[in-house]
């Protein structure tokens, strides 16, 4: 498994080693062992999946401390574009978005730490995510920022019209009215 980070404190980019032959393939999808040695974080207690046509936005969603979740996300089938916003006061990335492809066929993951915003568009007929949280889930810890927000200005890759939201997720708030008690950590 090699780690590349990006520009963003804490965020890294996974990309297994992939073994191919005429039967398929097989890679390890996680391992503590490795993610241990690369002082990665990795105490992972909830595995979510969702199933989601073309056109769909989910996000962009987080949980406040001390509820907040660090993800590991993998796409199982389809292609997704995945993408975080740090909330981190203090971070030299803060407010800013990262995107990044994430499919069943170059098999990235993308490690998300705890103070980011977390939203993917499904770019295929269909996407199978998989995601895991080292946190569970609090219903009155949920928190959000609207998918089109203008001051992120966000390319899902979807064209206009095509998107589906949620009515929960067409409800969210717009940045600097969002919640956010999170502070960067060096």
């Amino acid at each position: 498994m090699e780690f590349i980070a990006t520009d963003f404190p804490g965020l890294f980019n996974l990309q297994p080693r992939v073994f191919e032959d005429p039967r398929g393939y097989f890679f390890e999808s996680y391992n503590q062992k490795v993610f241990d040695e690369a002082g990665m974080p990795g105490d992972w207690v909830q595995d979510n999946q969702s199933s989601s046509v073309y056109g769909v936005i989910r996000g962009l969603h987080y949980q406040l401390n001390p509820f907040a979740q660090a993800k590991l996300i993998r796409v199982l089938q389809g292609k997704i574009l995945d993408v975080v916003v740090d909330l981190r006061e203090g971070s030299p990335t803060y407010l800013n978005s990262y995107s990044l492809e994430l499919s069943s066929e170059n098999k990235y993951q993308l490690l998300i730490p705890r103070g980011f915003a977390h939203g993917f568009s499904v770019l295929s007929e269909q996407a199978i995510v998989l995601y895991k949280c080292d946190h569970y889930y609090h219903k009155n810890a949920e928190a959000g920022i609207i998918y089109n927000d203008p001051t992120l200005a966000i390319d899902w890759k979807i064209p206009p019209g095509k998107e589906i939201i949620s009515d929960k997720d067409a409800l969210l708030p717009k940045l600097g009215a969002h919640q956010s008690n999170f502070s960067f950590q060096q």
